[in-house]
């Protein structure tokens, strides 16, 4: 059943389209981190709006099982399920969902997600722009615009995404375009402290704000050839006063454990290992869970050769909460593409009993139906399914959610992966078919722990990808150029899907098509799947069988990721649609909010 709301509203907001540009200059980076400042007046520019009486403060207790009726952080819960246990709005009554309010968002890339506590909204606009929004009625309460480096698109291309915000106390937390980590007073809005963690003119681009752990905020960044290896850092810093903590290295430096993974390439030459999304945290274990970014250039060849790992990119990194040490890694995927695994990780307790028929690589010494600590879910690019025990980062099982032909073993014993010989470059201007290479990307899947599912965002395509130079270069990033290319023979069609994995066996339970790009995914109580795509519609989705139950055209991209929440009893739906990575400048950027008929 397709159930088609109100007529479009799409051009009732347009965006101005913002040409992105950059050159990358080539500068040392500095190597103290400055002390937290206290603000003078007039740092940045001036706050509008009104103050916030009633606001209760966040509390790690709160953080670590928050309250149904908020989202507090990028995912709802620091396990990275985007699952929220409201059931107000469910499968009998979705196809009577209305808009309740809607509101422009600030122009640029729009991929933020909405924080709700005590009923305000706090949301991230591109560029550093952050408001306060009483969620029931849309009205804005305080709008906080940074003042921003009049040359920061010399530096970054694309300097204008905030995916996430973080609250703690009475805080706002999050990381700015320029490289700093700063908190504001969520009642006013207020500058309270700002820390600069690394100079953007020396490499490192912050599209993703942090998550909260036991009082500190912790976050990573994406980081350019000229500042690497140092931009390429995950930090932590106290949350109520921005001093920071402990800063820890995506690259094993030369002399390290691990630096010998990179061959006898100098540390300046050693580029590009981010962690741009949000990571994961298991308070039990103290850990938390980041996912790391290609290389550049991508073609091994031009780097030490074909025979390194080049540690620790494409990796799932555990670390120690308190100290910033990795206590253990595991290497999806050598790239050779630019293929990265920055993505989600879904961490669960559940029976481990993969399903021969279903997976296709599985570790020999499962007992299956145990109960592990797991961390699962689609990391990477590549769309492989892996399922890791999260205490000892043990290989327990993979499997691909897709077609695809970059990997063609892993080592059921150990994890190794084994990538097919037929698509690694050797040399300049060689060109390869890769398929299943860009399966999924920034939007995030969902964890239903009443089925123990989980639902992906897919795409079925192949590429032709060129390799385009034989040395670094600051020119040509990546080294390689990439074009759409023909699928074989028996993928799906149309090309993009979702996917309903069990957590479980890893059987593939169901699966939804379409021609549109899916964008983020949530779950809810209500058994019910909210997501959008490219196309501009916003859909409920069964989890049991993946009918679509009710859909509305926004006009836009979906772009934001979907939150609900509830105020004085009821349940609302929220979410943003706009430019993005996905999506062309004409886009407009919206923030939408809706809820079933008093």
């Amino acid at each position: 059943m397709h159930i088609q709301s109100k007529p479009s509203i799409q051009g009732i907001f347009k965006a101005r389209m913002t040409f992105l540009s950059g050159t990358l200059l080539s500068l040392l980076l500095f190597e103290s981190a400055l002390a937290a400042e206290a603000i003078a007046p007039g740092a940045n520019d001036p706050i509008s709006g009104l103050s916030i009486d009633n606001f209760s403060p966040v509390t790690d207790a709160m953080l670590q099982n928050p309250d149904p009726a908020d989202w507090l952080m990028w995912r709802r819960t620091l396990n990275s399920w985007g699952h929220s246990p409201l059931d107000q709005i469910n499968t009998d009554n979705v196809g009577q969902l209305r808009m309740v309010w809607t509101r422009g968002l600030d122009d640029g890339i729009q991929e933020g997600t909405a924080l709700v506590h005590d009923g305000i909204m706090f949301f991230p606009n591109p560029m550093d722009v952050i408001q306060a929004i009483d969620a029931r009625t849309g009205d804005l309460i305080w709008e906080y615009n940074r003042r921003l480096p009049d040359d920061l698109r010399d530096y970054f291309p694309v300097p204008d995404i905030n995916r996430n915000l973080a609250i703690y106390d009475d805080l706002i937390i999050d990381t700015s375009a320029d490289d700093y980590i700063y908190a504001l007073n969520a009642r006013s809005g207020e500058l309270v402290w700002e820390t600069q963690i690394l100079d953007y003119h020396r490499g490192a681009q912050q599209t993703s704000g942090p998550i909260i752990v036991n009082g500190m905020a912790i976050s990573g960044r994406g980081c350019e050839p000229e500042g690497s290896p140092e931009a390429c850092v995950m930090t932590a810093h106290d949350a109520t006063t921005g001093r920071e903590i402990w800063r820890t290295s995506t690259i094993a430096r030369m002399g390290e454990v691990n630096g010998d993974s990179w061959g006898d390439m100098a540390d300046e030459e050693r580029w590009h290992v981010g962690t741009w999304l949000v990571p994961s945290y298991d308070p039990e274990l103290n850990l938390v869970y980041f996912g790391t970014s290609v290389t550049s250039p991508a073609p091994k060849y031009t780097m030490a050769g074909n025979e390194y790992d080049y540690l620790y990119h494409n990796s799932t990194l555990a670390i120690d909460a308190d100290s910033g040490e990795i206590v253990w890694y595991y290497q999806h995927l050598v790239d050779h593409w630019d293929y990265d695994f920055p993505f989600e990780r879904l961490l669960v307790d559940t029976a481990v009993a993969p399903d021969p028929d279903a997976v296709e690589w599985i570790n020999p010494d499962i007992r299956p139906g145990e109960v592990r600590k797991v961390l699962t879910g689609i990391p990477g690019k590549p769309g492989l399914v892996y399922t890791l025990d999260r205490e000892t980062g043990e290989f327990l099982w993979a499997t691909p959610a897709v077609y695809q032909n970059l990997v063609a073993d892993i080592d059921v014993n150990t994890g190794a992966v084994s990538i097919n010989p037929e698509v690694l470059f050797t040399e300049v201007g060689q060109s390869v078919l890769t398929c299943g290479g860009i399966s999924r990307g920034w939007p995030s899947g969902t964890y239903d722990p009443d089925r123990n599912q989980m639902y992906f965002p897919l795409q079925h395509t192949c590429e032709t990808v060129t390799a385009t130079l034989t040395e670094p270069s600051l020119d040509n990033l990546y080294g390689r150029f990439a074009r759409p290319a023909d699928r074989p023979d028996g993928m799906p069609n149309p090309p993009n899907s979702i996917a309903a994995i069990s957590v479980e066996s890893g059987a593939t339970l169901w699966s939804y098509e379409q021609e549109a790009i899916m964008m983020s995914l949530m779950s809810t109580g209500g058994d019910l799947i909210f997501g959008g795509d490219n196309n501009g519609r916003m859909k409920a989705i069964s989890k049991d069988s993946g009918e679509v139950l009710w859909e509305v055209n926004l006009g836009s991209t979906v772009s934001g990721y979907p939150t609900t929440f509830m105020v004085n009893g009821k349940q609302y739906l929220s979410v943003s649609t706009g430019r993005s990575l996905y999506a062309g400048a004409t886009d407009a950027n919206n923030l939408f909010v809706f809820a079933l008929p008093d």
